[in-house]
């Protein structure tokens, strides 16, 4: 299992979703991936009152489920790690990105903040206390990789490299390039017209099976909006959970 105990300062930590009903998005997400979940804990104080529950596989957290605002739809998040919350706005406001929600606390987990990069995408800053960030990733059923569909992938760029350093790859032949932190590989990014995909964070699992996850999302009452396709590498899917949440799930090929 791939078990990460700490992040890069600048580096995606942490994925959730908003949902307008939580407790039909655990029993959604706890059959499709084998998720079970902690005791619901309070939304963050200024984003909506309602409940937050902690995801896990293998005793491991892997990702959280959480109450959506009023009117608003499902929706799935990527949250950045900093060190510093308060500079980090600072940072992300001056590159062009602008604040959903100020710096709040997560009771002893740590502390959020949620803005709107320079293109309109919202995400999350997470300041770590006793929740670092996802506990397994890369595994069947955890997060793999967060990938940003930008309409204008020049401007997210400028911000995203203000903003937390991330240096732009292109990859030979592939229809997205990769950003790098420290040499790592921390997200991806694929430009997008706006129209079949809209901008957004889009969030990939790991799955042993994407035919069988595509089929199994159904019986739950999901969607798919693309049937399983092979691309170099990996077999993929994109579904959508009852509430309207999509997601990306990837196997090995």
């Amino acid at each position: 299992m791939a078990e990460k105990d700490d992040y890069l300062a600048g580096a995606p930590c942490w994925v959730d979703t908003l949902q307008p009903d939580p407790r039909a998005a655990l029993r959604f997400y706890g059959q499709l991936f084998g998720w079970s979940f902690d005791e619901a804990t309070p939304m963050p104080t200024g984003l909506v009152e309602g409940e937050y529950f902690t995801a896990r596989l293998g005793g491991h957290r892997v990702a959280g489920i959480g109450q959506a605002p009023p009117a608003s739809p499902a929706m799935w998040m990527t949250h950045v790690r900093v060190d510093d919350l308060e500079q980090a706005v600072v940072r992300a406001e001056a590159a062009g990105g602008t604040h959903l929600l100020r710096p709040t606390d997560t009771g002893s987990d740590g502390r959020l903040a949620v803005l709107k990069d320079s293109t309109g995408v919202p995400f999350c800053l997470w300041q770590a206390g006793a929740r670092t960030g996802a506990e397994l990733v890369g595994e069947p059923g955890t997060w793999a990789m967060s990938s940003l569909h930008s309409t204008d992938p020049e401007q997210a760029q400028s911000f995203y490299g203000a903003a937390f350093g991330w240096e732009l790859e292109p990859v030979p032949g592939a229809p997205f390039s990769k950003w790098l932190l420290a040499g790592q590989v921390v997200a991806l990014l694929t430009a997008t017209d706006g129209l079949a995909v809209p901008p957004h964070w889009s969030i990939n699992f790991a799955v042993r099976d994407a035919d069988a996850i595509a089929e199994h999302a159904t019986s739950l009452g999901g969607k798919v909006l693309m049937a399983p396709f092979d691309t170099t590498g990996f077999r993929n899917a994109v579904i959508t959970d009852p509430q309207g949440g999509v997601i990306a799930v990837s196997a090995p090929a």
